[in-house]
């Protein structure tokens, strides 16, 4: 695997690392956030990777996304590099598959698991700022909930895939579906046990009421700006995949 993604000539100017926002970017600061999900790396890996339908969710997402052979795609918050190899089997041996994170101690894993892999790379950054200037498909999951704006993000994401490239958000949010919503009080629970130190004393409300706002911003944001949007939910209505094809300006 490579550490600096081969997007152009000028890849390794445009990879650099830019310092993440505390305003934009999370909730308990930066530093703390960091510092937090640096502490449970191995843990968030196994939960990311060996949660029971995970993998499922992550294959339809990329089966959606529906990256072309030798297309670039950036997955925004990549954290230990879960969804990488499922758009590698999409894009390469011509394409390219890039991760974007901004806690070194994720990275650390993803880049230990995929250091062998070709046609992917990692590189520590802000998704707020994504230190990449084009991409052919832009996805981010479980992110949108850690964003102060998420939907400026997915707006800087559809300028980054322009008029016909592809954007994907997978997010979990409390449940509306009545199979799911006697549920709720559980993932509340899982939520606020989950969410960084600093998180609950910043909020005016709970953290599994947050998370349900900015993910329904983050996937109105994306309807916004795309056409042929395709949008399921999975996992008694707790997971919502959108995914569309940027739209020609509306303006």
């Amino acid at each position: 695997m490579d550490t600096d993604p081969p997007l152009g000539d000028d890849a390794r100017d445009r990879t650099a690392t830019r310092e993440p926002r505390d305003s934009l970017l999370t909730d308990g600061g930066v530093a703390t956030t960091q510092a937090f999900y640096t502490r449970w790396a191995r843990l968030y890996d196994a939960i990311a990777r060996r949660t029971p339908g995970i993998g499922g969710l992550r294959e339809r997402a990329a089966e959606r996304l529906a990256p072309a052979r030798g297309d670039v795609v950036v997955d925004m918050g990549c954290g230990t590099g879960a969804n990488l190899p499922y758009f590698r089997e999409r894009v390469a041996p011509e394409g390219r598959v890039l991760g974007v994170d901004f806690t070194p101690g994720v990275l650390a894993v993803a880049h230990d698991r995929l250091r062998d892999v070709p046609a992917v790379s990692v590189v520590r950054g802000d998704a707020t700022r994504p230190p990449v200037d084009e991409a052919d498909a832009v996805f981010a999951s479980f992110v949108s909930g850690m964003l102060a704006d998420p939907a400026a993000a997915v707006r800087t994401w559809a300028e980054i895939v322009g008029p016909g490239g592809r954007l994907g958000l997978l997010d979990l949010a409390r449940s509306t579906r009545p199979v799911g919503r006697p549920l709720n009080d559980v993932f509340r629970l899982v939520v606020r046990a989950t969410s960084p130190p600093g998180t609950r004393s910043r909020l005016d409300d709970s953290p599994a009421a947050r998370l349900d706002r900015r993910v329904v911003a983050a996937h109105r944001a994306l309807l916004e700006c795309c056409d042929d949007v395709e949008h399921e939910t999975a996992a008694l209505g707790y997971a919502r995949l959108s995914v569309g094809t940027v739209a020609e300006s509306r303006e």
